[in-house]
């Protein structure tokens, strides 16, 4: 008897130990996946940045490339505007302005107003439209100097 009480205390001890590595393994098991989980979860939000950043890359070089190309206008226009002939243009036509020897002569056009067209009427509009009438009236009209003086 004394030797099936041993076997079976070597059984109960193996059964024991084959418990505890087998909680072990489970354990690591899912550590395991779980880490492999978080590697993966990491390797998807990294791949959505790299595209995104593309993207942006690709973005900001075509902006780059039409800064570029304006700056080279500008740098033109530059060239254009601050030779002598253009700032003589310049002085005539935007500032109305002569040489020493020449008479300026400026000619008035008049210039249509576009007319807004009102859904609704209300009381009120009478007395505006009686004084845009008397402003209209003044604004019409070209101021013309009585005297000019020459140079």
């Amino acid at each position: 008897m004394g030797k099936i009480k041993a076997e079976n205390l070597n059984n109960y001890e193996e059964k024991r130990k084959n418990r505890k590595s087998g909680f072990y393994y489970s354990f690591l098991t899912i550590v395991l996946v779980f880490c492999l989980i978080q590697i993966g979860y990491g390797a998807i939000l990294n791949i959505g940045k790299i595209v995104s950043y593309k993207a942006k890359v690709i973005t900001l070089e075509r902006v780059l490339k039409q800064t570029k190309l304006h700056n080279q206008d500008l740098k033109a226009e530059k060239k254009m505007v601050t030779s002598d002939n253009s700032l003589e243009g310049i002085a005539r036509n935007n500032l109305k302005m002569a040489k020493q020897d020449e008479v300026l002569i400026i000619i008035n056009k008049k210039v249509e107003k576009p007319v807004k067209k009102d859904k609704k009427f209300k009381l009120g509009d009478i007395f505006k439209l009686k004084q845009n009438s008397q402003d209209d009236e003044l604004n019409s009209i070209p101021y013309i100097p009585q005297t000019m003086e020459e140079e």
